[in-house]
């Protein structure tokens, strides 16, 4: 498509095929982008399913074209018209700018499409041209029609997930004309009007993902065509689906993805004339055979997104989780760090605590200065010096977005330093939090990231985000919402700043574990905390989970063997982490010899396996898991081989057929020498059936995980 060919009926093919995804551009209308195949009617087929606008706006005094609860159908949406298409390559792809006007509310209207192979990455641009403030109330970042083909309602799947504290990533499949749903409303008979309601998925505040994942797939029952979803943004967000009548009067799907609105998130920007608002960036991705190729397409595009694979340390040891408890001293760490030094771990973190000396840290937190109380005899630093002595990058935990109501910081910075609301600081949990739009903010934070990179030699930190504010913040915004926009984007910028200033310094994402995985985060930071969760039996449906919108290398799952377990369930519970990025913990100085040689095999399969983690595609042979299955697998996936990561929750359901790749299949771990001190493996049988699926039988009913070696062909 040409700049010229925009005020006739176009067709611009991002890619092709059943997942196809198609711009559409037909005189007198919006621009549309639609899925699915041409078929025998070639571009008229796509041509009739462009029902749902490229764009969607919501703006005071325009409201909608037709009466509805959804952020479609909008006025504007529908007044836009193309001005021109520009096509171009750009680094890692194709770069694709259509940009339209709105001639009662002189909006432009530009929205950037990247193509890389079967993923596109999209924004939405809106300046005011015209001569009148206009009140943004919703802006679309992308809208597609037919987002599975011809596929309506009735052939769809939605696959969408579910988080909460010791509960991530719990994905749950539904149809969408299910009670839950889309239901059968017979649209055609009552004068061809859309539905008015939808189907939503949203989030609230900070925690991205603390509710619901901004992450999903949809399915064709039909075909197996699927297209994964995505929004990248680090604040709120809202998904809609709903069906429209196309052209030929048949119920269309439509898929909407946006940023913060005014109905659900209390957000509202006043552009005035010459001024620009950008949408928050959203991604799509393909699959023609099913969800599971729609999710490694989305996957590829997050390695792109985070750019060349990190280099440094791999294998964390964190003192928290049943171990410390956020209770380190000198004495206590010292053996532990001696201890995850001799199974060979990459990285030392001390965890919260360390700057505690009044027993009570909670609302005290800001400073970030090291206890006195708890490392006599050299401090901290001497602490610091014995993880490095080790052979140990040195880390810290650390919760920089928060000021405690007791800590002098709250009285140092100026009020305008912290998110308000009518003039009050936001108080939760007796923590204030920092507006990083505030530039007194951002430097108190560089101060202490650098004091503790410099002066301590700190190469690795946890950054924690254990409260959310709410809404947002009214001072300097148009609405709480916008103001908690512009924080969201502050933020972003801040981990920016560290990451130029501090390049080889290793950054975790957590906050309270899960909710805070998002794609904003996860491009900037090195790995992902996935759970707090404590107990090794409620994990393995958060770990196979997590990479469903996490990167296999950076889905961050812990592991916490202990001296009083029995072997199979410090196996149980490393398997855990070996299902992603191994991160360690547990009482490890207090373990026999044996028990060791257990963990540090775990350390040796994480480490080899570093590069195949690094291109690997999640699999979930067993489906993905509910959260009470008694089994549980997940996989990672490459050309050589196949890591499949199998957990048995107890019970008496002892037998479970997984469909896997063809090859020979071993044990990865535990490594079974008993002879050498290494784990016997007597009760654990698997078996490639006729029909090419695997059959795992176990004689015990206590629980037991292994992590099987699918090779696919020879290695030289």
């Amino acid at each position: 498509m040409t700049q010229d060919d925009t005020a006739q009926d176009a067709v611009l093919t991002l890619w092709d095929g059943p997942d196809g995804l198609h711009l559409v551009c037909a005189a007198g209308k919006p621009a549309a982008l639609v899925g699915g195949d041409r078929g025998a009617e070639g571009d008229h087929v796509l041509l009739l399913r462009a029902v749902q606008p490229l764009v969607e706006i919501l703006a005071v005094g325009q409201g909608r074209r037709s009466a509805n609860i959804r952020h479609t159908a909008t006025s504007v949406g529908e007044h836009l018209r193309v001005d021109r298409v520009v096509e171009r390559a750009g680094l890692l792809g194709r770069e694709v700018s259509i940009e339209q006007i709105d001639a009662t509310t002189g909006l432009h209207v530009r929205v950037v499409l990247l193509v890389k192979d079967r993923s596109v990455r999209a924004w939405t641009e809106v300046q005011n041209g015209g001569v009148r403030p206009v009140v943004l109330q919703a802006v679309s970042s992308l809208a597609v029609s037919a987002p599975i083909g011809g596929h309506g309602s009735t052939e769809a799947v939605s696959i969408e997930g579910w988080s909460d504290w010791l509960g991530e990533s719990r994905w749950l499949r539904s149809r969408l004309d299910s009670n839950e749903g889309l239901v059968r409303l017979d649209l055609v008979a009552h004068q061809h009007q859309d539905a008015r309601g939808s189907r939503v998925i949203s989030s609230a505040g900070t925690w991205s993902s603390g509710a619901r994942l901004p992450a999903g797939v949809l399915e064709s029952s039909d075909d197996g065509t699927a297209l994964a979803w995505q929004v990248e943004h680090n604040g709120a967000w809202r998904v809609e689906l709903a069906e429209r009548i196309d052209a030929a009067g048949s119920p269309t799907l439509g898929l909407v993805l946006l940023g913060p609105t005014d109905s659900d998130h209390s957000w509202h920007r006043r552009l005035l004339p010459g001024e620009r608002f950008t949408t928050v960036p959203v991604a799509l991705a393909s699959g023609a055979t099913g969800s599971q190729s729609a999710v490694a397409a989305m996957t590829q595009h997050r390695r792109a997104l985070r750019g060349a694979a990190e280099a440094g340390p791999w294998v964390v040891f964190n003192d928290y989780m049943n171990t410390l408890m956020g209770d380190p001293t000198t004495a206590k760490l010292l053996p532990l760090i001696d201890a995850a030094a001799e199974v060979g771990a990459d990285v030392f973190c001390i965890d919260a605590g360390w700057y505690d000396d009044s027993g009570d840290w909670w609302d005290s937190v800001g400073s970030w200065e090291p206890s006195t109380r708890r490392f006599p005899n050299g401090g901290l630093k001497a602490v610091v010096a014995h993880i490095r002595e080790r052979g140990m990058v040195p880390g810290l935990w650390l919760e920089p977005e928060v000021v405690g109501v007791r800590s002098p910081v709250a009285e140092e910075l100026p009020g305008e330093a912290f998110l308000q609301r009518v003039g009050e600081r936001i108080v939760e949990q007796d923590r204030y939090f920092l507006d990083l739009r505030h530039e007194a903010s951002r430097k108190r934070l560089d101060s202490v990231v650098d004091r503790l990179v410099d002066d301590f030699g700190i190469g690795y930190f946890k950054l924690d985000y254990n409260v959310t504010p709410g809404p947002g913040t009214d001072l300097d915004a148009d609405s709480v919402g916008d103001g908690l926009l512009q924080h969201n984007r502050a933020h972003l910028a801040w981990l920016d700043g560290v990451r130029e200033r501090h390049p080889l310094l290793v950054l975790e994402n957590c906050a309270s574990g899960g909710m805070r995985s998002d794609a904003a985060l996860l491009s900037r930071t090195h790995l992902q905390s996935t759970s707090d969760q404590q107990n090794p039996l409620l994990y393995p449906p958060i770990a196979a989970g997590a990479l469903m919108s996490i990167l296999p290398e950076q889905a961050a799952n812990w592991a916490y063997p202990q001296p009083g377990m029995s072997d199979e369930q410090i196996v149980f519970t490393l398997c855990t982490g070996l299902a992603g990025r191994l991160y360690l913990s547990g009482h490890l100085d207090e373990m026999s010899a044996h028990q060791l040689a257990i963990v540090r095999s775990a350390v040796r399969l994480a480490q080899r396996g570093r590069p195949q983690l690094l291109r690997s595609m999640p699999i979930w042979p067993l489906g993905l898991p509910g959260w009470e299955d008694t089994w549980v697998a997940s996989g990672l996936h490459t050309s050589d081989e196949t890591l499949v990561t199998v957990w048995f929750r107890g019970g008496e359901q002892r037998d479970t057929l997984l469909h896997l790749p063809a090859g020979a299949i071993t044990t990865a771990f535990p490594e079974t020498d008993p002879e050498n001190d290494r784990f016997s493996d007597d009760s654990w049988s698997v078996i490639r059936c006729d029909d090419g699926t695997i059959r795992i039988h176990t004689d015990s009913r206590v629980p037991q995980a292994r992590v099987l070696r699918i090779t696919h062909r020879s290695r030289a």
